[in-house]
Order: structure tokens, then C-alpha cells, then sequence
């Protein structure tokens, strides 16, 4: 995709096998899988403790965050070398089914805040923004069995909306970006892939007027609004 304005393009929502139990390829096949597409980076975003996790609950805190953090290092490390930016994310499930991509944050901040997965959304925020982290609500509007859609969403404790989700229905993705306008909210776009030959690869994303190379950096340029999101592999404002 030529964007001279925002030229590097970033996966803001993706899953690996190690920590999503719905998953189906190894970190490293993910990064790959982005890498061969010609995307700068992604974010690996799996599922933390409260939804579909592959890590063992019943391990301690300590072991337990190291077991959730080794996903996103060995696509790290596999990246090592190459021109490609892999950073640590996470989906957060506040339960109910509803759930958030968290950025900005890291294996310290983890190991900081035992019970994190228990936190309700405003407790959740305040943690995350305190740690200089981003919020942004996964998939509004989803409409599945195991989500329990009479549940609030609480927009207000998140920075932004997943306005675009590859694998949510259009009209969801349509509300959540009626959702973003009436509320001033920035969006972002997510292929919530689970597999390196899917085919949210190339249709969602970010695209970036730099690289980011560390959350923090990622963090930055989504509060500056200075991006746009990839709707089905076009390019479009992520302001409303």
C-alpha cells in the first residue's frame, strides 16, 4: 500500500496459540505471517485471564504473567534482525464477554498488579492510565453467544473504540462508529486474527506516520490521533 503520509502499517489486535486457547499458530508464525505482508509491526494482543487464555490459572501470579508475557518475547525475539517492530499488548476481559485492548504496558506493570484481571472497567483504566497505557473497547457491538450484550460497555472509561474489527458483522462495526462519532472518540481498526493464513492480513490495521518501536511510542501516537485506521484494506480518518 503506497501512503506517503502514513506509510507503516501496524496490527493492532492479534492472537497466538501459546496464550489464546482460540488460536491456532505460534507467535512466531504470527509475526512472520505480518512480517511477509509487508506490515512494519503488530501487536500481540492475547486473551488475558478472564477470557479464552491458553496460560494455566492456577499457577502463581509471578509464573502465570511470565507464561502470558513469553508469547509476545518470542515473537520479539524471532523479529530480532529483521525490520519489524513487535509490541506487547493485551486483551483484557472485564467478563460478560466484553473485552479491551490494553497497550502501553509491560511485564513489570503485570507483575505489579496481582488480580489485575478482576479490576472492573473504571479500576481497570485508572491502573492502565496510571502506567502511562491505552484503552481502547474491543469489538463493540459484537453479538455473540458468549457475550452477554445486556451488560453496559462503559465507553467512558476507554480512549478509544475498535471501530473496525475484520470479523465482526459490518453493522456492528457501523454502530461502534456511530458510537466513536457521538462520543468524540478516536477509533482503531483490529483484524483479530488467530491464524498466520487468515484473512484479516492486509485489511486491518493502523497506518502510522513513524515507526514504534516501544509501547510507550505506540501509546503516543494514538493520543495524538495523528493515524488512520485500515477498513477492509482502505485507508480512512480515525476521527469521526
Amino acid at each position: 500500500m503506497e501512503n506517503s503520509t502514513y506509510p507503516y502499517q501496524y496490527e493492532t489486535h492479534c492472537h497466538t496459540c501459546w496464550c489464546s486457547a482460540c488460536a491456532h499458530d505460534t507467535p512466531q508464525d504470527m509475526a512472520r505471517a505480518y512480517y511477509e505482508h509487508g506490515y512494519a509491526g503488530i501487536v500481540i494482543t492475547d486473551h488475558f485471564l478472564l477470557g479464552n487464555t491458553a496460560v494455566d490459572r492456577t499457577l502463581p501470579w509471578e509464573r502465570m504473567m511470565a507464561c502470558y508475557y513469553a508469547a509476545y518475547q518470542a515473537a520479539a525475539d524471532w523479529a530480532q534482525g529483521k525490520d519489524f517492530d513487535v509490541l506487547f499488548g493485551m486483551e483484557h476481559n472485564y467478563g460478560n464477554g466484553r473485552e479491551a485492548l490494553t497497550y502501553g504496558i509491560s511485564l513489570e506493570f503485570l507483575l505489579a498488579h496481582p488480580g489485575l484481571h478482576r479490576l472492573p472497567p473504571k479500576e481497570y483504566y485508572a491502573v492502565v492510565h496510571e502506567a502511562g497505557g491505552f484503552v481502547s473497547m474491543a469489538h463493540p457491538y459484537r453479538d455473540r453467544g458468549y457475550i452477554d450484550m445486556s451488560q453496559p460497555m462503559f465507553p467512558e472509561y476507554h480512549d478509544a473504540l475498535e471501530v473496525f474489527n475484520f470479523y465482526n458483522y459490518p453493522e456492528e462495526n457501523r454502530k461502534a462508529e456511530d458510537l466513536a462519532r457521538s462520543r468524540g472518540m478516536v477509533g482503531t481498526s483490529g483484524g483479530d486474527e488467530h491464524r498466520k493464513d487468515g484473512d484479516a492480513i492486509g485489511c486491518a490495521g493502523i497506518l502510522l506516520p513513524r515507526r514504534v518501536r516501544t509501547g510507550a511510542e505506540l501509546v503516543e501516537v494514538l493520543r495524538s490521533r495523528d493515524y488512520q485506521i485500515l477498513v477492509d484494506g482502505e485507508a480512512r480518518s480515525c476521527v469521526f
